[in-house]
């Protein structure tokens, strides 16, 4: 039988010993990503790269289209048939994580762990709904930028093996 190792979120970070995780948080930091997340939280996707092509520009020097391919190879936007479609934490196609934010505005998240985090993102209060990965129940909780709310007592974030670079690591609570 498998143990179950439970790791802090302090434990998980320093397992990126490649520096993905600054990499990628330094790509959050740019003016493209920025617009592009206020764009998903907004009014939510598929943004058109046309449409943010010809409204923005990058203040790094690079060309759009340049900051949108950095974006899209450092896995923080996907651009696929003219659009984009995921710029984590959001998706513009429908995923088992719902959060619904002030003013009943709802957006998907790419994962449990884009779903936990759109809060702390945003500075302001979300609530969470889902199926428990193992038994399928409807999962249902609040999540401020300090953490989940206390119905999510007990509620656990199952991390898999990445087998695809490209891919998300956390796909369930």
């Amino acid at each position: 039988m498998a143990s179950l190792e439970i790791k802090t979120a302090d434990e998980l970070i320093a397992l990126d010993v490649e520096g993905r995780g600054r990499t990628r948080r330094a790509g959050r930091e740019t003016f493209a990503s920025r617009r592009i997340l206020r764009m998903f939280l907004d009014r939510g996707g598929p943004i058109p790269v046309d449409e943010i092509v010809a409204a923005f520009q990058d203040g790094s020097g690079k060309t759009i289209q340049q900051a949108l391919a950095a974006l899209d190879t450092d896995d923080l936007i996907r651009i696929r048939d003219g659009y984009i479609d995921i710029a984590y934490p959001f998706s513009a196609s429908p995923t088992p994580f719902v959060v619904r934010l002030p003013g009943g505005k709802e957006r998907y998240a790419c994962c449990a762990m884009d779903a936990l985090g759109v809060a702390p993102m945003v500075g302001q209060p979300a609530e969470i709904r889902t199926r428990c990965h193992h038994c399928t129940m409807p999962l249902e909780f609040s999540v401020s930028p300090d953490g989940p709310g206390p119905e999510a007592e007990g509620v656990m974030l199952w991390l898999g093996k990445r087998t695809d670079e490209r891919c998300k690591v956390a796909d369930s609570l």
